[in-house]
């Protein structure tokens, strides 16, 4: 991967670790449903008036409830309740071994015994941070960063098959323009309108699902949060709560897809994908300057395990057979 593209996966991974604990300022002001409600109206809005929606299906309602709805709920309800932002967005990454799962019993994709090995250190990691619930880590919180990383596994899943479907699509119009002009000319042209157009996607993706999971939201947080639905929640919010959010919407969700998706339709998965590894890195770092939050040495036996299970879980090892 050029150095480019290497800086932009770290750039990418660094706001999305630093906005955990901006999450965390902005829960000071807004109640999470609320606050997360708010996050995907301003993402949608204006936005969905210059994307061209994806097609309306089960696929992109399956990635917005769970990528969304079911993630970025329970993820502010539990720092809501008293998770720290490091220790959140370390646990959060257990969503990649569901995935993994998700793959195999629902796509029928291999699972290798590096990554059956992965996952069992990353469960090791898992059990540190349930032996040592309270302060940083109520049960409340932990069973909800765990219902958010199953909730963001099925959104992976989703977000695979629609992004394959989009991809055979684009091959089919790219083969026929090939077959139609045999210069190098079109073939370089089809090619850069590819990329283009992944990434289009991938936004379109975001934003519309955004939209979605905004009128979900809102509905749930006019259910569950009543009584914070008045003109004083909004006026008395303080100065770094609406900034916080607009990190968290313009920042994180829009600029930071906005670069993970030509990573994506430029490089491979397995060069990528490595990259997120540093966002609990960079989220445990920024929570400890920013916010305060005490290193123990628990956290980091759990931060070392999990993320050695990542790693295992990610990385293919070649063997070559002497002859």
């Amino acid at each position: 991967m050029s150095l480019i593209y290497t800086a932009l996966a770290v750039l990418v991974t660094f706001i999305w670790g630093v906005n955990f604990t901006f999450i965390a300022w902005g829960l000071e002001s807004f109640p999470p449903l609320m606050l997360t409600a708010l996050r995907f109206f301003f993402t949608a809005v204006p936005l969905i008036l210059f994307l061209k929606p994806p097609k309306f299906n089960r696929t992109l309602f399956i990635y917005a409830i769970g990528t969304f709805v079911m993630q970025y709920a329970f993820v502010f309800t539990a720092m809501h309740l008293g998770s720290s932002p490091g220790l959140t967005a370390l646990l959060l990454q257990i969503q990649i071994f569901i995935t993994v799962l998700l793959a195999y019993f629902i796509l029928g994709e291999a699972v290798s015994r590096m990554q059956i090995v992965g996952m069992l250190v990353g469960v090791l990691g898992l059990s540190v941070i349930a032996l040592n619930l309270g302060g940083d880590m109520p049960l409340a919180g932990f069973v909800c960063i765990l219902i958010a990383a199953i909730g963001w596994s099925f959104g992976n899943i989703a977000s695979k098959q629609a992004s394959k479907q989009a991809s055979e699509k684009t091959l089919e119009k790219a083969a026929l323009q090939e077959t139609q002009q045999r210069t190098r000319v079109s073939v370089a042209t089809s090619s850069t309108g590819k990329n283009k157009a992944a990434a289009l996607s991938a936004l379109a993706l975001v934003v519309w699902g955004g939209l979605i999971a905004c009128v979900m939201l809102t509905i749930s947080s006019l259910i569950f949060e009543t009584d914070t639905w008045q003109l004083a929640t909004f006026t008395e919010a303080s100065l770094k709560s609406w900034l916080s959010l607009g990190f968290i919407v313009y920042i994180s969700t829009l600029i930071g897809f906005g670069l993970w998706a030509p990573l994506l339709s430029q490089n491979t998965a397995s060069k990528v994908m490595p990259f997120a590894l540093l966002v609990p890195v960079f989220g445990m770092v920024t929570s400890v300057l920013l916010t305060g939050e005490v290193v123990t040495w628990w956290k980091m036996l759990a931060m070392m395990l999990i993320l050695s299970g990542l790693l295992l879980a990610n990385v293919k090892i070649k063997i070559k057979k002497s002859c």
